[in-house]
């Protein structure tokens, strides 16, 4: 088959009609300690300390449907990045990790700017709740998303296909994770749950700034568990300078 025959047959109009005929429902929300994108991990399971609960919409809130899952140790959430959205695409992205000053193929990122903006994440199933009112309820740490973000589907993870220890990661491979020495005042860390410093202080050490923000004279403001945490980064060191009640 030619290249002419390949476009002719991926073109059809009954190939037309199945793809606009697809219909994604919204089966579950997921609700985290985020409020807005800002300091969101760029991954899932990074900070395996930050908690969510996966709470399904009122037609699936059926136990059948997830006999088995607690089997597994970990998930795959397919989402919707819903704040970012848009009618048109860009076949390059300029990743955050790389500056924002370099190019790639939007299919060799991870960028939510996409032609459809759907995500991807694997997390940690903890454990699951039986709630009179809400049915199933899934409390998972590691995700990646913003409080509210609808998920389309959730598969089992599968370690024996699902795990690649030896593959290459791109462009990824050549970036330095090591992350940043936090200064969190007593006064301030007082004002947080004991329960999320933990994942706080992690949110916190893996930079939550856009990569080509480097402004040490800053502050920044990460929404988290309803307080709304001031910093400022000088070098290497992230210090936090105030914490107040989250306003929306």
């Amino acid at each position: 088959m030619n290249d002419k025959e390949i476009v002719e047959n991926t073109t059809t109009p009954e190939l037309q009609k199945e793809t606009q005929g697809l219909t994604m429902k919204v089966i579950a929300r997921i609700h985290t300690d985020f409020p807005t994108k800002f300091g969101i991990p760029h991954q899932s399971s990074r900070i395996e300390s930050l908690k969510a609960q996966i709470v399904f919409e009122p037609e699936y809130r059926v136990p059948e449907a997830v006999r088995g899952l607690e089997e597994y140790t970990y998930l795959w959430l397919i989402w919707e990045f819903s704040e970012n959205v848009r009618d048109t695409w860009s076949p390059t992205v300029r990743p955050p990790k790389l500056g924002g000053n370099i190019r790639k193929g939007v299919f060799a990122t991870r960028s939510p700017f996409r032609p459809n903006a759907l995500g991807l994440s694997s997390v940690k199933l903890e454990r699951i709740e039986m709630d009179r009112a809400l049915g199933p309820v899934l409390h998972v740490t590691g995700a990646d998303m913003m409080d509210g973000t609808p998920i389309y589907d959730i598969k089992p993870y599968l370690p024996y296909v699902d795990s690649h220890p030896d593959a290459s990661g791109g462009f990824t491979d050549r970036i330095s994770y090591s992350g940043l020495t936090v200064v969190f005042p007593d006064k301030w860390l007082e004002m947080i749950p004991t329960e999320s410093r933990k994942a706080l202080t992690e949110v916190l050490a893996g930079d939550p700034r856009p990569g080509y923000q480097k402004d040490p004279g800053r502050i920044y403001g990460l929404a988290f568990g309803g307080k709304d945490v001031h910093f400022r980064v000088e070098g290497d060191v992230l210090t936090v300078c105030g914490v107040t009640d989250f306003s929306g």
